[in-house]
């Protein structure tokens, strides 16, 4: 076998089917869309319309509710910090903040804080100043020489009432 024999099995591909080309085809005249009426034309958009029965997403209940004041933390492992550590990412004499792993490329985006957590092993002596971290992560940092620091994010300022 060659590179220029190869070729996907018969069948792989099925050809798109063209409307319009006369009664012999079989999608002749109305091209498979049926007899007048609002589906016959182009720039329908009936999703979820049941007929004119209650629809299924306004007879079934709602639960819930989205807290518009949560927090997004991004979760970074210990192991995440050891390998961009050994990848010359991170400085280890450098203190290891949010705007700093933004700027090496190991977050994309901080969002409201970076959180720590202890999956993992942490080697390095770091400095870290995150918004939050579990006791593990916290103890495995002290362990390895480190300090760290958890600081509070800031909050946004209560509109005032006058």
């Amino acid at each position: 076998m060659k590179l220029n024999e190869i070729r996907d099995n018969d069948g792989a591909h099925k050809g798109r089917m063209r409307v319009g080309r006369g009664i012999g085809s079989g999608k002749g005249k109305t091209c498979g869309r049926g007899g007048k009426g609002q589906t016959a034309r182009t720039g329908v958009a009936i999703n979820g319309f049941e007929g004119g029965q209650m629809p299924i997403y306004r007879r079934l209940p709602k639960r819930g509710f989205n807290n518009i004041f949560r927090r997004e933390y991004v979760v970074i492992n210990l192991d995440d910090l050891q390998r961009f550590v050994d990848a010359g990412r991170i400085d280890p004499s450098a203190p290891v903040t949010a705007a700093s792993l933004a700027s090496s490329g190991v977050i994309s985006h901080p969002r409201d804080g970076v959180r720590l957590l202890a999956n993992g092993a942490l080697t390095a002596s770091l400095t870290i100043e995150v918004a939050g971290a579990s006791q593990a992560a916290m103890a495995a940092v002290v362990k390895a020489g480190g300090t760290i620091t958890v600081i509070e994010p800031a909050k946004p300022a209560p509109a005032s009432a006058s």
